[in-house]
């Protein structure tokens, strides 16, 4: 089956050749090939074995997107994204870094700056949708979905009880009354709607709504800390709820 759509027709040439160059960065020569052969059907492959080779390929190659496993000798993924968003002509080249899963590594990689990330074991859809939806770079912030539950949040002293109004695979929008203090950065809680699974997480504030008329403020938050049970959940979720769309269309802006 062709992973292209319609959608799609602007990542080749008129002789069904890739346009676009995809980096790929990882010390394990099994996961190089194993993404090489999920994306090579979109994309021009180039690869690095390390995060050192991988700044001097992209100098040279300057790809239009790099995928890079978190974990390498020399240097790791986060410290590669923030070289290359360090770099005059490299700084704009989108980034996913790749992760084991634990929460730790998610939040170094959102920190480091990366525009997504995905975990191990690799799902060959989800790494494809992350590379397409970047690469075509008409495409604001990642796909959100619906979500109404009460949300928990707590940073330092203060504690209270907030709206999320819709979410994402990177973070959620909630609303809360004008009595939450203001914060960087708070510890998220929030019941899964229909179930009793609890998901956990930090997040940082990535933009702010001033008080409507009712005096409830807007805050879209960025996940840092989750872990890969709850990441799971999330891409299960927002992929079930996403309405079929033309891909190519611009999505809203989402943390």
């Amino acid at each position: 089956m062709s992973d292209r759509s319609p959608a799609d027709a602007q990542f080749f040439d008129e002789a069904g050749r890739p346009r676009r160059k995809v980096l790929i960065a990882d010390d394990a020569p099994m996961f190089r090939e194993i993404e090489t052969v999920f994306l090579g059907r979109t994309a021009r492959i180039v690869t690095a074995c390390d995060g050192d080779e991988a700044l001097v390929v992209a100098e040279r190659e300057h790809p239009d997107l790099v995928v890079t496993d978190m974990k390498m000798r020399n240097v790791d993924g986060d410290v590669l994204c923030r070289n290359l968003r360090a770099h005059a002509e490299l700084c704009r080249v989108p980034v996913v870094i790749v992760t084991s899963g634990r929460s730790e590594e998610h939040e170094r990689a959102v920190r480091a700056g990366a525009d997504d990330v995905v975990e191990k074991p690799l799902d060959r859809v989800m790494l494809l949708q992350a590379v397409k939806r970047l690469l075509r770079k008409t495409i604001r912030g990642l796909p959100r979905v619906a979500l109404e539950t009460d949300v928990r949040v707590h940073a330092g002293a203060s504690e209270g009880w907030a709206r999320s109004r819709n979410i994402s695979r990177g973070g959620m929008f909630i609303e809360a009354d004008g009595a939450l203090e203001p914060a960087p950065e708070f510890d998220l809680e929030f019941c899964v709607p229909e179930t009793d699974h609890w998901i956990r997480s930090t997040a940082r504030v990535a933009w702010r709504r001033p008080q409507d008329d009712s005096g409830r403020l807007g805050l879209g938050l960025q996940f840092l800390k989750i872990d890969r049970d709850a990441s799971r959940w999330l891409d299960e979720y927002v992929y079930e709820m996403t309405p079929p769309q033309n891909e190519s269309a611009p999505t809203p802006r989402s943390p």
